[in-house]
């Protein structure tokens, strides 16, 4: 080989080829070589300087849409800067606000730097105040993502979600190790420290079991996640890229559904991502501690599901039955038919055995109720910050049901509402609620006292016993299949293993 084969900027240094009968006399210089002890002592230093070159760092880019915040954003920036792993931006969206949200985020704004368990980090924080915003939620979102659409991850918070200081962490870690997630969701409860009244305790507790017990479906269904809350989620911005190309949106979040969060979990879902829970990133929500903007809030829910549900076109929005993320749903509605028709069918029959003086006591039918308090139990159990209220409300028995008859009436209501195609703000709805003012709140149990007594004396005034015998021996033993089966499914999930998740 000459010396110009070698190129410019290489040593000219001639080579003679090994003669073919000496392999090992080459193998032992090759060995010489190597073991040269200028370069073993060389080694230390060289591996010190690998492992000291940088590394890529994803950027994460946080939005915080803001809408009357003013008593709980402090807490939310402090939680955000006590984080081990700090956003490389912070940007808070303020919208239609009325209070002093920007007043009180002014003082955050700016860089903070602070020293982490990986080393010194820092954040920006900007306020933004985009005034009146027609799209609320949906449209300080939307301004949030083209601020940080060029960075890896988009971070969203709401304007009430505290989380624990390695939440960030978590998240940032679960969805870099695999390229197929497309967003993960934290593991959410609801702080109920600071909480006046019996009412606003009780609501908190059963907000807080509603919670865990989704939460560890979810996390049992191979940490599959059907919507991915907007209080406390982590996005791929190559994901959200993709939803707009698939969807032709100019936008990520769209004001077609009422629950914007879980119409862009199925797009995600759609375009071929995954998405998930986190199985160590917590954080706490704000809860709905009166009856009427807690009525508000699960109305709004629920029908924003039925509208993602139901098949047909409604507008812009394409109902999706079949979609994968639904099935959940769907499991929830039908659960909660079953659970309307067996506990109205146990109160008439109950008055109506008593009026012809026909009840008899048996204490199998303790069982439903000791099935349900064992799952309350469980659920109770599987709370990461559970509380001895927390086991108060699944052991007494009568909160737990209290709870599932204001369900019932929010599912109730959601459904009428859908079906009566009512053109109404359900966003507005729940802003005017948490205001204290609004009554519709109170519709589905007026609606339920009214059935009963129109019951109740169609029963004694126009059917004959013998009518009434008749009914009373249907209807009974159907009653009692259809809590069987009740009973037999909580035991299952009753029994079911954790396997070490925690809600």
């Amino acid at each position: 080989m000459s010396a110009n084969e070698w190129g410019d900027g290489y040593p000219q240094v001639a080579q003679q080829a090994a003669p073919p009968q000496a392999p090992a006399l080459a193998a032992e210089n090759q060995y010489v070589r190597t073991a040269d002890p200028a370069l073993s002592g060389y080694e230390p230093e060289f591996l010190d300087e690998v492992e000291d070159l940088p590394t890529y760092r994803p950027t994460v880019g946080c939005i915080i849409p803001a809408y009357n915040e003013a008593e709980t954003i402090a807490g939310v920036l402090d939680s955000l800067l006590m984080q081990t792993r700090l956003p490389d931006v912070i940007h808070l969206v303020v919208n239609n606000t009325s209070d002093d949200s920007v007043e009180i985020a002014s003082h955050y704004a700016g860089p903070h730097t602070r020293m982490t368990p990986t080393g010194e980090q820092s954040t920006i924080i900007y306020v933004h105040d985009i005034g009146k915003n027609p799209e609320k939620k949906v449209g300080a979102l939307n301004y949030g993502y083209s601020l940080v659409e060029h960075m890896d991850y988009l971070l969203g918070v709401d304007g009430d979600t505290t989380p624990e200081p390695d939440a960030v962490e978590n998240l940032v870690n679960e969805i870099a190790s695999d390229d197929r997630i497309g967003g993960i969701s934290a593991i959410y409860s609801i702080d109920d420290s600071a909480l006046d009244g019996w009412m606003a305790k009780f609501l908190i507790a059963g907000q807080r079991a509603q919670f865990a017990a989704f939460n560890m479906q979810n996390l049992l269904k191979g940490r599959n996640m059907a919507v991915l809350g907007g209080q406390f989620s982590i996005f791929s911005t190559q994901a959200l890229r993709d939803v707009l190309r698939d969807s032709h949106q100019r936008t990520p979040w769209v004001s077609d559904s009422e629950v914007e969060d879980s119409l862009l979990s199925l797009q995600i879902k759609s375009a071929g991502y995954l998405t998930k829970i986190s199985a160590r990133a917590r954080a706490h929500v704000g809860g709905m501690d009166t009856l009427r903007s807690l009525d508000a809030q699960q109305v709004k829910w629920n029908f924003g599901a039925i509208d993602l549900m139901w098949p047909g076109q409604r507008g812009d929005t394409k109902g999706q039955p079949f979609h994968p993320n639904l099935r959940l749903r769907w499991f929830e509605h039908m659960s909660m038919v079953i659970n309307i028709v067996s506990r109205s069918m146990f109160i008439l029959l109950l008055c109506a055995s008593l009026q012809l003086h026909a009840f008899v006591f048996s204490a199998w039918w303790l069982i439903p109720p000791l099935g349900a308090v064992w799952l309350n139990y469980r659920v109770a159990r599987s709370m990461e910050f559970a509380n001895r209220r927390d086991y108060l409300f699944a052991l007494l028995v009568v909160p737990a049901e209290a709870y599932m008859v204001i369900r019932m009436g929010h599912f109730v209501r959601a459904w009428l509402k859908f079906f009566s195609r009512q053109q109404t703000d359900n966003w507005a709805a729940q802003a005017k609620a948490e205001r204290g003012k609004g009554i519709a709140w109170m519709y589905p149990y007026l609606s339920f006292a009214l059935f009963f007594v129109v019951a109740g004396a169609v029963w004694v005034f126009l059917l004959p016993i013998p009518l009434r015998s008749d009914i009373l021996a249907v209807c009974w033993p159907i009653l009692g299949v259809i809590t069987v089966l009740q009973t037999a499914w909580m035991i299952i999930k009753a029994m079911k293993r954790y396997r070490g998740f925690k809600a």
